[in-house]
């Protein structure tokens, strides 16, 4: 008899049918639910949500930018109009070396020829005591220059013309440095601006300069500085 035979001879003879031992039951291990599973997809509004705030949150980013790129223009601005000015001082400097250069050229000039003939000596400018140092560049000459002019003006005023002649030809070829006229022009300034007044304000003024504004216990007027000064 064959097996199978067996099998159902047993199930016909009124046995319940037993559970095979090898019928799969169901398993313990197989889970409730697929850890697999993809989450929810979320809402129409809740989309909306998070569009929205990437969008705010990109416009903000772009303004951020957009004054960053504002701050940076006008610093560029800034420091174009300062490589101008920069330009522009180097250029005038470059002129004032030249202008320089070109009256020691002429001095050298003027030397030379001076040694080059008998009366040289007579011709050379006078010197100056050393021991009274020139408080700023030029000081002396410019003094001298200024009392040249003044004397070849009331020469010509006196009709004296041999000795305008004589100094105008001094005066043109020695061009003053220019520092005294400055100073003067900024104490009158600054006293102008004063009321002509020697206040409390000129006075620290004349003091950072060094200038005494005081003869004794006597205070000097504006004009009597200027005098006594430059």
């Amino acid at each position: 008899m064959k097996f199978e035979e067996f099998l159902q001879d047993k199930n016909s003879q009124g046995g319940e049918p037993s559970s095979s031992p090898y019928e799969p039951s169901s398993s313990p291990y197989e889970p409730s639910s697929s850890p697999y599973e993809p989450s929810r997809s979320p809402e129409p509004e809740e989309e909306i949500e998070i569009q929205k705030a990437v969008v705010e949150s990109l416009a903000a980013d772009k303004v951020k930018i957009e004054e960053e790129a504002t701050l940076a223009r006008s610093r560029i601005a800034a420091l174009e109009r300062e490589k101008a000015a920069l330009a522009a001082r180097v250029a005038a400097l470059e002129g004032e070396v030249a202008s320089l250069k070109a009256e020691l050229d002429r001095s050298a000039d003027r030397l030379a020829r001076n040694e080059e003939t008998p009366a040289a000596s007579k011709v050379a400018l006078l010197e100056r005591n050393v021991d009274l140092d020139d408080r700023f560049e030029g000081e002396t000459r410019d003094h001298v220059l200024e009392v040249l002019r003044e004397a070849r003006d009331a020469a010509e005023k006196e009709g004296r013309n041999r000795r305008a002649q004589i100094l105008e030809a001094v005066l043109l070829e020695n061009a003053p440095v220019g520092e005294l006229a400055a100073r003067r022009a900024a104490l009158e300034k600054l006293f102008a601006a004063n009321g002509n007044i020697v206040n409390g304000e000129v006075m620290r003024q004349l003091t950072k300069l060094t200038i005494q504004y005081r003869d004794g216990e006597t205070y000097l007027l504006p004009s009597e500085i200027l005098k006594r000064v430059y």
